[in-house]
């Protein structure tokens, strides 16, 4: 009989254990990026839903911001089961500087839960030739091109180009034309740019439709229609890479693994009148085919050559490394950069270094 209620017990444990708890309030989102916000746009302010999911009833008690850089309104109902509530956030950009992360508790009876808003806040400059030191037609910009960072192909990615109007026409939103590749949209934020006003083009980049891995530069050419002021073009920089999730532990030693016998190539000192050939080996040590989707150099003075774009478990293979140094003169270094399916290490470098007489 003791038995018999142990057994009853310990499965009772067990089958508590394995129930998954209900949450009271499901929140349709609990993190919004409100993205680039200039100082004189004013208060942002955004909305989390909510829907209870409780038989019994539910209000909300409190909210707890982090500061006092936000305000906010709430659903102060009494909910039923499968009814709905938000809970409204307003920002004050004028209160940061840069990037911000705010959380807001929201308090009610059995609930405490946190929900966050992101962004980034630029303040209005004191000296507006110097925040916008590259002027491009009638438009100044901080920097002459738009680095894109590190892109993954599992999702686009967004960048907001900060620009200021020096000339003296307004520039409407639905009158802005780009000419861009087909991976590259751009949008202005605002409705409307006045006369000596601060604006923001949203870039959204796309590396999928692209297909390829490494660094990239292109062109992309603004416009404002029925404007006299002539058309701009911005150079966007980017660096592609595949996108690889997570990998369990126990699954860490059954993918494929690229091993370089040889990271770095010193040449010493060679002439500037003499091509150099040189090889390193590569491995698959993974119990997965290795695929060598990309090989890139950073500079046209340097081929690389491979015989085979996959390597089962255990094989090997040379690179031949060509390296036309006609031209250059004293410490130089040349990269090399692998793209694999290496989920651990997918982007490896040599490094190639000499001294050119």
């Amino acid at each position: 009989m003791l038995s018999f209620l142990c057994f009853l017990t310990v499965s009772g444990y067990f089958a508590r254990a394995q129930e998954t708890p209900v949450p009271k309030i499901v929140w349709k989102i609990n993190r919004i990026d409100i993205g680039t916000v200039l100082e004189e746009q004013g208060i942002q302010t955004v909305a989390f839903e909510f829907t209870y999911n409780q038989d019994s009833v539910f209000f909300i008690q409190e909210i707890i911001p982090e500061c006092g850089c936000t305000s906010f309104e709430y659903t102060k109902d009494t909910l039923k089961m499968g009814e709905s509530g938000q809970v409204k956030i307003s920002f004050d950009p004028s209160s940061a500087a840069g990037f911000f992360s705010k959380l807001i508790v929201v308090r009610g009876p059995g609930v405490l839960d946190s929900l966050f808003l992101d962004g980034t806040a630029i303040p209005y400059p004191s000296n507006l030739p110097r925040a916008y030191p590259v002027k491009i037609g009638n438009l100044g910009f901080r920097m002459r091109k738009v680095n894109m960072g590190d892109v993954f192909d599992n999702e686009p990615k967004v960048k907001f180009i900060e620009f200021f109007n020096f000339g003296d026409e307004l520039l409407e939103k639905r009158k802005l034309s780009v000419d861009a590749p087909s991976f590259i949209q751009l949008e202005q934020v605002q409705e409307f740019v006045r006369p000596n006003e601060r604006g923001l083009l949203k870039l959204i980049y796309d590396s999928r439709p692209r297909k390829d891995l490494g660094f990239f530069e292109d062109s992309v050419t603004i416009g404002w229609e029925e404007s006299a002021a002539k058309a701009i073009t911005l150079e966007v920089m980017a660096d592609l890479f595949n996108y690889f999730p997570p990998i369990p532990k126990d699954q860490l030693n059954e993918v494929a693994q690229l091993y370089i016998q040889q990271k770095e190539v010193d040449l010493r000192e060679i002439s500037a009148k003499s091509i150099v050939r040189r090889t390193v080996t590569i491995s698959n040590r993974g119990k997965k085919p290795l695929e060598i989707r990309k090989i890139q150099g950073n500079c046209e003075c340097l081929t690389i050559e491979a015989s085979k774009s996959t390597l089962e478990p255990g094989e090997s293979m040379d690179l031949r490394l060509v390296f036309d140094p006609i031209g250059r003169k004293g410490i130089d270094q040349r990269n090399i950069y692998i793209f694999t399916n290496d989920p651990l290490n997918p982007v490896q470098l040599i490094v190639m270094k000499s001294r050119i007489e």
